[in-house]
């Protein structure tokens, strides 16, 4: 963490009770430049150290992290309204994270490829590329926080973690365990922002020198800006952005297991999770049917107070999601839209809501929600399903429900997403998998030996075996 001075500080409260839930060091420029000198100067260090040094470190940051449930629950629940839950889970996959990036230190290879030339021995070789700036998001924060820093450090590299304004306090978290592991000094720093000051103390870290690549998660329109920044000084950047990811529900499709895997889909923490299911695309022959059980079984997963643990629903993270779903869902009424499930929202607890017949002229068809609506849209058959699905500049994550395995692969293989599960929820992630979008979903990928070729440079060297021979 870096050791700059400040003399500022910002709150974050609570979004439920309105009360100061923490406190944190409100970074300038200054010590913005000072956490990317101080991973600079901790670069060489730590790139040398072999890989099972290297996995044995990120092993007990993994071990560190999972001592700190208390903290991080707390954090959670405070910061971000969060569910015991949720945050329970968030740990359990971000030490799974940890502990895939420390298997792949012995992973990062690379091969000789045959040349030409007589006697040379050429080879493409793996090496890491610097300082990488990881900014991650408040919404699955210990999850995207690791997945920030967890592989870039693996393949040898430093890392700045920007954390979220809305929930500082559970990044730095993150940053003591890798710290409590024992890994070098400066090898992982942490800046946190008070919110009017984000757009600089971003650029800043983007225009140091040192910062070699940028990793990104959070919506399309910031990521966009990184990106132009970045591109600027032709500095690579990995971007995983919004969603609107479809599942759709095909006549031969197990409708229970659909509404099971939608409801979950679509409702997880709230439906603030970028892969969450936005649209259910159903063909008409069934669609009546899977609506009528979708109503049931959302209708009986109620919204309350995270903090008692009653519910499966808990809180949104502010009022401006409250009202920007509430924007999207008296448009498909007034549009002619039908509301199956809903009800009145208390300060930022908001019920879940099921929106039938939505449209693709509705604003909920077309717009990012990142709350707890959904959107049936009745399609007459498998070619128009697919049509739907592909019809939003977004392209996440995507679903399809079939009783016919090769028929789900085929449709899945249609669907322009970087994610798309045949029978499964659309949220699913594992940390070995190749997690990333297309379109305005962003590009490149983390996660397993995906997120080794985005956080490592590759290099041709040659060694000559044999006398030269030039023509000049």
């Amino acid at each position: 963490m870096t050791t700059a001075s400040f003399d500022r500080t910002f709150d974050r409260l609570n979004p439920i009770t309105g009360k100061v839930a923490t406190t944190s060091p409100a970074a300038t420029i200054a010590s913005a430049i000072a956490a990317c000198s101080a991973a600079e100067a901790a670069f060489p260090a730590w790139s040398a150290i072999g890989p099972n040094a290297r996995r044995a470190l990120l092993t007990k940051a993994a071990d560190e992290l999972e001592a700190r449930a208390p903290q991080f629950i707390e954090a959670m629940m405070g910061e971000i309204g969060s569910t015991k839950g949720w945050a329970g889970f968030n740990l359990m996959l971000a030490a799974g994270i940890i502990r895939e990036a420390a298997a792949m230190t012995t992973q990062i290879g690379g091969e000789v490829i045959p040349s030409d030339k007589p006697g040379c021995i050429a080879m493409a070789l793996r090496e890491p590329v610097g300082v990488m700036l990881g900014i991650a998001p408040w919404n699955a924060p210990i999850i995207l926080g690791v997945r920030a820093i967890a592989m870039p450090l693996a393949c040898g590299n430093t890392v700045v973690l920007k954390a979220s304004e809305q929930c500082p306090r559970t990044h730095a978290l993150i940053v003591e365990a890798f710290e409590a592991a024992g890994l070098p000094e400066g090898a992982v720093q942490l800046v946190t922002n008070a919110p009017e000051d984000a757009a600089e103390i971003v650029g800043a870290l983007i225009d140091h020198p040192a910062v070699r690549r940028i990793n990104f998660t959070g919506s399309t329109h910031v990521g966009k800006i990184i990106a132009r920044r970045a591109a600027e000084q032709l500095k690579p950047v990995l971007l995983e952005l919004g969603g609107k990811a479809p599942l759709i529900v095909l006549e031969d499709a197990d409708l229970d297991e659909a509404v099971k895997a939608a409801a979950f889909g679509a409702f997880m923490n709230q439906g603030q999770i970028c892969m969450s299911t936005e649209r259910i695309i159903v063909v008409e022959s069934v669609a009546d049917e899977f609506a009528a059980k979708f109503r049931e079984k959302v209708s009986a997963m109620p919204c309350g107070d995270p903090r008692e643990g009653n519910t499966p629903l808990g809180a949104v993270v502010d009022q401006k999601t409250v009202k920007a779903v509430r924007g999207l869902i008296e448009d498909a009424l007034a549009n002619g839209a039908e509301q199956l499930v809903g009800g009145e929202t208390s300060g930022v607890l908001m019920p879940a809501h099921v929106i039938d017949k939505v449209t693709p002229g509705m604003r909920l068809f077309r717009d990012e929600s990142f709350g707890p609506v959904v959107g049936i849209i009745r399609a007459k058959d498998e070619e128009q399903a697919v049509t739907l699905a592909n019809d939003t500049e977004y392209g996440l994550s995507a679903a399809v429900f079939t009783r016919d395995t090769a028929r789900g692969l085929r449709v899945a293989r249609r669907i322009k997403s970087g994610i798309c599960h045949v029978n499964g929820p659309t949220v699913h992630d594992e940390a070995q998998m190749p997690f990333g979008g297309t379109k305005a979903s962003g590009y490149g990928r983390f996660g397993g030996k995906a997120g080794v070729d985005a956080f490592t440079e590759l290099r041709w060297i040659t060694i000559e075996t044999l006398p030269g021979h030039f023509p000049i």
